[in-house]
């Protein structure tokens, strides 16, 4: 069986491979899926890719599988661990985080200032995939970013170093760097301006170096010998597919809840009256992960947000018996009580990270009495919620989950209103669809609008949900 194109999510626990054909014509299709454990700890993750393919062997009734590309995401062995350093917090650091995120990274370590003994001592621990330095305004400070670039060449990690900082400081940083075995790359400013974003640029860059090297990453040395494609962070690739639905649909957020973690992508650039009011930039595109908020990894923290009396009031059980499903539960609900109690969790996994990827309104006070003031993201002006992840994709009342978040609001938060509507990525495709829309954009969003069941129409007319 010939087939266009194959796209695996490498799992930190299982891989899963798509398969999609007719690519180059009107009316893309996807031909069915396979899955395996990811085998990335057993020291070559061609294993898991090749168990995968068989069992969408079976899936799509076909002995044998050809492919033109083989594409892929990755979030195994921890993901594109990455550590930040900038100037001040709120500034330069924040724009670089907010690069990292969007790029798909797992921050692991970020630091404001002149870095010490003990940041160094740190960053040696974690071993990053990645280390971002920024610092400075352009034809600002500078000290700072070059302070802490001569500090990490003196480790000599081995690891690809970007640099986003002050352009003053190019030559000085190629000059630190030039005695060591690493790779540099110098991109434009994160924060060229006060109160200007400039993250794109190095959101860009992360991705490419991330593709670059992931390949020598424990377990992934030999991924080249099954993917011909592109290689990105699996949440990096839900970014990428949040932007291509937002060129066609307008303004969206994105909620991914997983086992381990919630992701919430934004794409827009909000109204113009809170625009007028905000404290300080937001970028256009925006991503927040919630390390804390799993479903199955992460379950215990969710449970006790909620609270254990609450869950058995809800679902009209006795505490004892929550406390023994929450310490034996399995990956996949599979009972009627499993489906509900994942229901409850997911429901306030969406809430919290809402809660805290939206701006809110507040007053300020002074001698010239109340001002109000926006500060964070602003998403009133959202017209989709969009649904991904196992939880969100699965569960029978996922609808209702993101209309009970939105129902929840106070009236201080930037929420999306009631009037937005909810897309569900029904066949848990978003990921794959992204990495595929850096080689075939146009076959990507017509396979994501049919996922999210949304009829194809005019560019810049009005769609609408079958």
């Amino acid at each position: 069986m010939k087939i266009d194109v194959l796209v695996a999510e490498i799992g930190s626990t299982t891989t899963v491979v798509n398969a999609f054909d007719a690519i180059d014509t009107p009316d893309p299709i996807f031909l069915g899926q396979g899955q395996a454990p990811t085998s990335v700890l057993k020291g070559d993750v061609t294993i898991g890719l090749k168990e995968a393919t068989e069992d969408l062997k079976k899936n799509v009734s076909s002995n044998e599988i050809n492919y033109r590309r083989f594409l892929a995401t990755s979030s195994a062995a921890g993901g594109l661990k990455m550590t930040v350093h900038g100037l001040v917090y709120d500034m330069t650091v924040r724009a670089a985080k907010e690069a990292a995120l969007g790029a798909g990274a797992n921050l692991h370590y970020v630091t404001a200032g002149k870095l010490r003994q003990s940041d160094i001592k740190k960053i040696t621990e974690i071993s990053p995939n990645i280390i971002l330095i920024a610092g400075g305004v352009d034809y600002g400070e500078r000290d700072t970013a070059l302070h802490n670039a001569e500090m990490i060449a003196q480790l000599n990690l081995k690891v690809p170093i970007i640099y986003a900082g002050n352009v003053q400081n190019h030559d000085e940083i190629k000059e630190i760097f030039s005695k060591n075995e690493i790779a540099l790359h110098i991109v434009e400013n994160v924060y060229p301006k006060i109160d200007e974003l400039n993250i794109e640029p190095t959101r860009k860059i992360i991705q490419d170096v991330f593709e670059a090297h992931i390949i020598h990453a424990p377990g992934m040395e030999k991924v080249r010998e099954v993917v011909n494609g592109s290689i990105v962070p699996t949440p990096g690739a839900v970014m990428m597919a949040s932007q291509l639905l937002y060129s066609y649909l307008g303004d969206l957020v994105t909620f991914d809840v997983g086992g381990a973690t919630t992701d919430v992508h934004s794409v827009t650039e909000g109204s113009e009256e809170v625009t007028r009011i905000l404290i300080s930039p937001e970028p256009k595109a925006k991503r927040t992960v919630e390390g804390d908020l799993g479903v199955y990894v992460n379950r215990k923290n969710i449970v006790s947000l909620i609270g254990v009396e609450k869950i058995g009031k809800a679902m009209a059980v006795s505490t004892e018996e929550i406390e023994s499903m929450v310490a034996e539960f399995p990956p996949i609900p599979a009972t009627e009580r499993e489906v509900q109690l994942v229901e409850l969790l997911t429901e306030t996994a969406v809430s919290v990270s809402l809660s805290r990827h939206a701006g809110r309104f507040r007053d300020l006070y002074s001698s010239a009495g109340k001002k109000k003031v926006a500060e964070g993201k602003d998403l009133t002006n959202i017209q989709y919620m969009v649904g991904t992840g196992g939880a969100l994709t699965r569960l029978p009342n996922r609808r209702q989950i993101i209309e009970n978040v939105i129902g929840k609001a106070k009236g201080h938060e930037m929420y999306p209103t009631k009037e937005a509507k909810i897309l569900i990525d029904k066949s848990y495709i978003m990921a794959s669809l992204g990495v595929m829309s850096m080689e075939y954009p146009e076959a990507a969003l017509h396979l994501l609008l049919k996922s999210l069941d949304v009829q194809p129409c005019e560019r810049g007319g009005k769609c609408t949900q079958d």
